[in-house]
């Protein structure tokens, strides 16, 4: 997973309840959540992720698809 240990500016970022499934490069995976969005003008996306039974802090990466499964919310 592409990580980078810092914040963007507060003012720009997006609060999210978005549940994905995170693919690591090993070919395991885990379940965690989107917590926010920041959407620089010049680049990808990038999301804060919490990994979910596992621990660890959130942290921020550049949203990849190849990464991230986007998950319903909930509902049908």
């Amino acid at each position: 997973m592409r990580t980078q240990a810092w914040e963007p500016p507060q003012a720009q970022v997006e609060r999210a309840y978005q549940p994905v499934e995170v693919r690591f490069e090993d070919g395991s995976w885990a379940v965690g959540r989107i917590n926010a969005w920041w959407r620089p003008t010049d680049g990808s996306p990038w999301c804060r992720v919490r990994l979910l039974r596992r621990g660890g802090p959130e942290r921020w990466m550049v949203f990849d698809p190849e990464q991230l499964m986007l998950l319903p919310a909930g509902g049908i």
